[in-house]
């Protein structure tokens, strides 16, 4: 058995102001359990995606979230949740003037088979990308699979 505080752990580069891998902190090897706080205007991910093999439950502690999904937009409020199926695409997005606070949980806890989809101004597009470091590490960047171009930046 382990415990945390979740305050103690720390943030992880992204699209979302705070992002606390709390499952690792725990120890957890077969599920992924991460803590947000989303700004107005920041997601979850970093782009329209879907997780290949990974199922994903969403569950708002505070505030209001929008999902892009294959069905349109999908409102979850605090106190409620949303599920995933493995292969949904989705991206929970933080439309409103408020802070969201969130919890993530997805099983099984590695999602190395990932598509994200992101617009790309040079394919004209939405497009497959991919996610790399910049050169100092200061931030993540997110590539156009086809042409190479930069379609995002996260410090």
């Amino acid at each position: 058995m382990e415990t945390v505080d979740i305050d103690d752990i720390d943030s992880w580069m992204g699209p979302a102001s705070v992002k606390r891998p709390v499952g690792k902190a725990l120890g957890a090897e077969e599920l992924a359990l991460n803590y947000y706080e989303l700004a107005p205007g920041e997601s979850f991910a970093f782009g329209y995606h879907a997780h290949e093999k990974q199922e994903e439950v969403f569950y708002v502690l505070d505030g209001t979230v929008t999902f892009e999904t294959d069905d349109g937009e999908v409102v979850v409020e605090d106190g409620e949740a949303i599920y995933f199926e493995a292969g949904e695409f989705q991206r929970g997005v933080n439309e409103s003037d408020e802070r969201v606070r969130a919890l993530a949980v997805g099983a099984p806890a590695e999602t190395e088979e990932l598509t994200l989809l992101r617009a790309c101004e040079s394919c004209d597009g939405r497009t497959e990308q991919e996610i790399e470091p910049t050169a100092d590490r200061d931030a993540l960047i997110t590539r156009c699979v086809d042409c190479g171009t930069e379609t995002g930046r996260f410090s």
